[in-house]
């Protein structure tokens, strides 16, 4: 079972996703908020599986309520779905370095979603495809590469390979694919590299990925 906390300032939009995941068999709302204070109360007493957060909120916005999750080493086990309105630069890299594992915008169709929360609770990341446009625009319009991302000289080829691979939005089967290899080596060396880069998740991985100039995106209309 699936356990979700919810969190937005509408009451309105929480039951219609309260409607919507309670529907399905392999899921379940444990708990809701209302601003992101409320929320870090509520997910530490839960310790849900997936938290949908929005962003603008009273008293502590959803960027400050996921670092503060993030940071709970009681909630290591919690992933974050950002949820908003806002599809802007700021608030997608700033929720990813924050330790979200994914952004969604409101209006995705249900069935996105449904397949959102799975994904995520699978140890995936998740971003809309437009989401990735702007994460990548982002790196290259913004700042030089970083030069300081700790653990990236303790990558071997091979990882810092299948880090390029992740930060193109690839997913472990496919990785295993790409490289010729069994889905579980692709795993491994997806779990090494956040290991050794002490990321969150996947997600993390393609921000630190950008970051250190390991992948240099193609400013070009993309292929796929």
């Amino acid at each position: 079972m699936i356990r979700v906390v919810l969190v937005d300032d509408q009451a309105l939009v929480r039951a219609g996703f309260r409607a919507l995941l309670d529907a399905e068999p392999d899921m379940q709302v444990v708990g809701e908020a209302a601003d992101g204070r409320e929320a870090v109360d509520v997910v530490a007493a839960q310790q849900p599986d997936l938290v949908l957060m929005d962003i603008r909120m009273p008293h502590m916005d959803g960027i400050d309520a996921t670092r503060y999750i993030a940071a709970d080493p009681a909630c290591a086990c919690v992933r974050v779905v950002i949820l908003t309105t806002f599809e802007s630069d700021e608030y997608i890299v700033e929720g990813l370095r924050a330790g979200a594992a994914g952004f969604l915008v409101k209006d995705t169709d249900p069935v996105d979603l449904l397949r959102a929360v799975r994904v995520v609770t699978d140890g995936e990341a998740l971003l809309s495809p437009s989401v990735t446009r702007r994460l990548i625009a982002e790196f290259i319009t913004g700042a030089a590469p970083r030069a300081d991302v700790p653990g990236l000289e303790t990558l071997t080829d091979r990882e810092r390979e299948v880090m390029a691979l992740v930060a193109r939005g690839l997913s472990n089967d496919e990785i295993a694919e790409h490289l010729v290899v069994s889905p579980a080596t692709a795993r491994t060396h997806v779990s090494r590299s956040m290991v050794k880069l002490h990321a969150r998740d996947r997600a993390q991985l393609v921000v630190f990925a950008y970051e250190s100039g390991l992948v240099r995106p193609n400013p070009g209309p993309s292929s796929g």
